[in-house]
């Protein structure tokens, strides 16, 4: 395992347990998708499935992102949100 990786697990469960607002959840969960699957695929949500089209939404603002760059940037947020 890289470091890379291995501060982004420790960093996966360093935030585990720690409550979060939405909006800081959401730019987690893009990072999260960026650096584990890519860009993001598949049509997005429709109008009544608010909670899936702000995940799609927040993962597809971070397309082009390279798998490295979203796993620093993930670390770092959490850096950030969890001292």
């Amino acid at each position: 395992m890289s470091d890379l990786a291995a501060r982004f697990a420790a960093a996966q469960a360093r935030i585990k347990p720690v409550a979060l607002p939405s909006s800081d959840m959401l730019e987690l969960y893009a990072l999260y998708k960026q650096a584990t699957a890519g860009d993001v695929t598949g049509d997005r949500p429709g109008m009544l499935d608010v909670r899936g089209r702000a995940k799609h939404d927040a993962w597809a603002r971070r397309a082009g992102l390279s798998r490295d760059a979203a796993m620093e940037a993930y670390v770092a947020l959490v850096a950030r949100l969890a001292p």
